[in-house]
C-alpha cells in the first residue's frame, strides 16, 4: 500500500528541520571562524607594523657599524652580496693592500702609536664568525675563491661593503709563504680593553698569566679557560698578546669569547725574535717578549688589586708546603684567582711569596711539571667546576673543542 505524498512530506518534516538547523548552526559557526581569523590576522599586521616602525626608529639612532651589523643578521644574502660585493682579484704582490697579510708583523699591527688603527688577523671561517659576533669590525677579507660561493659565503655576507681580495690556492700561498687554515683570512680593527673590575665582575673564577710570552700556549690556555668554565682571563704586561695571529687561531676563537684584560697599563715593549725560528717565516706569529724588566708588571700591585674585588690568589708552582689542588680547602673558595708562570721558569719567587697559597699537581713516574698549557687545564678542570657545579652538565654547546 502506497503512502500519499502529503503523509511522506509531514512525516519527514521534523528531519528537513533538523537538518536545515544543522545547516545553519554549521553556517553561522563558519561566519564566526572567519571573523576571529579576520581580526587576528588584523592584530598581526598591526603588530608587525608596530615592529617595524620601532626597528626603523632604532636604526635611525645607531652608529653606521651597528647598522651594518644588524643588516647582516637578516636572511637577504643575495641582496647583501650584490651591495657588499667588491672583489678583487689578486695580480700584484707588491700592493700595499695586502701588506696586512704577509708583510706586517704582529708589534706592527698593533700600532702602539696609534692603538685606534691597531688591527689583528683572525683565521678561518670559524674564528671570524666568533671575532663578528664579538663586534670587531673587519677591514677587509682574503680568501681562496672556492670560498667565496662555499664555506665563506655567510661570512662575506655579514662583513658589508670591505674589499674581499681572492685568488687560486697556489697564488694565495705564493703570496702569504704559507698555507692558509680554512683558506680565508680576515683583517679586524681591535677593540680598548676593558678594566680589571669590569672583566672581574661577577666572576668566580679566573685565570692569571704571568709573562707567558709563547702566542701557543696563549691560545691554548684560553681555549681550555672556555671549554671549563673560567669566567675571565687576566695577563700581565709581559704576556704574549691574546689577538697574536697564532694565538687566536690555536684558541679557535675563544678569545672572543671569554671576557679578559691586562693587569696595570699596557707597555709599549721592545721586542726579540729568534731569528732561527721557524714561525718567522709565517708573519705576525714570531714570538715576542718584553726586554725590560721594569716594563713587568709588579704582582704586589696587581696581587692587591685582586685581593681588593674578594679573590683568593693560589700560585700554581712546587713547594714543600704546597696544597693538593683537590684540597677541600680550595674547593669552598668563593673567588679564586689561579696563578699561572711563563714557560720554563715558572711564576717569579716574588708571585709566589705574595700569593695566600701554592698548588700542585699530583704527579707520577717522577714528573715534576707539565707544560702551562696542561697545567692550566687540569686546573680549570679541578678548581672550576665547584663554582659552576650546577651548570657543569650543561657546559657546551657552543664550543667545538676538537677541530
Amino acid at each position: 500500500m502506497q503512502v500519499p505524498k502529503s503523509v511522506r512530506k509531514a512525516r519527514s518534516s521534523p528531519e528537513n528541520e533538523r537538518e536545515n538547523e544543522l545547516i545553519t548552526r554549521k553556517t553561522k559557526l563558519s561566519q564566526e571562524i572567519d571573523c576571529e581569523a579576520k581580526s587576528r590576522s588584523k592584530v598581526r599586521m598591526q603588530r608587525e607594523t608596530d615592529q617595524k616602525t620601532a626597528e626603523s626608529i632604532k636604526r635611525s639612532k645607531m652608529a653606521p657599524q651597528d647598522r651594518v651589523r644588524q643588516r647582516t643578521n637578516r636572511n637577504h644574502w643575495k641582496w647583501k652580496r650584490n651591495k657588499m660585493a667588491q672583489m678583487i682579484e689578486i695580480t700584484d704582490f707588491d700592493a700595499p693592500e695586502l701588506d696586512v697579510y704577509a708583510r706586517l708583523t704582529e708589534n706592527q699591527l698593533i700600532n702602539r702609536h696609534e692603538p685606534e688603527k691597531g688591527m689583528f688577523i683572525a683565521e678561518s671561517p670559524k674564528v671570524i664568525e666568533r671575532a663578528l659576533d664579538a663586534g670587531y669590525m673587519p677591514v677587509s677579507i682574503l680568501t681562496e675563491k672556492r670560498h667565496i660561493e662555499g664555506e665563506g659565503q655567510k661570512i662575506l655576507a655579514r662583513c658589508g661593503e670591505i674589499p674581499v681580495y681572492t685568488a687560486e690556492f697556489d697564488v694565495l700561498t705564493k703570496l702569504t709563504g704559507f698555507q692558509l687554515t680554512r683558506g680565508m683570512l680576515c683583517a679586524m680593527y681591535r677593540q680598548p680593553l676593558p678594566s680589571v673590575q669590569s672583566v672581574c665582575k661577577g666572576a668566580k673564577r679566573i685565570a692569571v698569566l704571568e709573562n707567558v710570552v709563547n702566542p701557543t700556549n696563549v691560545g691554548a690556555i684560553f681555549r681550555s679557560a672556555a671549554a671549563l668554565g673560567m669566567d675571565a682571563v687576566l695577563l700581565t704586561t709581559g704576556c704574549s698578546n691574546p689577538l697574536y695571529r697564532r694565538a687566536i687561531r690555536v684558541s679557535m676563537g675563544t678569545v672572543f669569547q671569554v671576557p679578559w684584560t691586562y693587569l696595570g697599563e699596557e707597555t709599549k715593549p721592545e721586542t726579540v725574535r729568534n731569528p732561527d725560528s721557524e714561525e718567522e717565516k709565517e708573519p705576525g706569529t714570531g714570538i715576542e717578549r718584553n726586554l725590560e724588566p721594569e716594563e713587568k708588571a709588579d704582582s704586589g700591585n696587581w696581587q692587591k688589586q685582586l685581593h681588593e674585588l674578594g679573590f683568593h690568589t693560589v700560585a700554581m708552582a712546587l713547594k714543600e708546603d704546597s696544597l693538593s689542588i683537590d684540597d677541600p680547602k680550595l674547593m669552598n673558595e668563593d673567588k679564586l684567582a689561579i696563578v699561572l708562570g711563563t714557560e720554563g721558569d715558572g711564576l717569579a719567587p716574588e708571585t709566589i711569596a705574595t700569593c695566600d697559597d701554592t698548588v700542585c699537581i699530583p704527579m707520577a713516574h717522577g714528573v715534576d711539571s707539565l707544560n702551562v698549557a696542561a697545567a692550566s687545564a687540569v686546573a680549570f678542570w679541578q678548581l672550576g667546576r665547584q663554582a659552576h657545579k650546577d651548570n657543569c652538565c650543561n657546559m657546551n654547546s657552543n664550543y667545538q673543542l676538537w677541530e
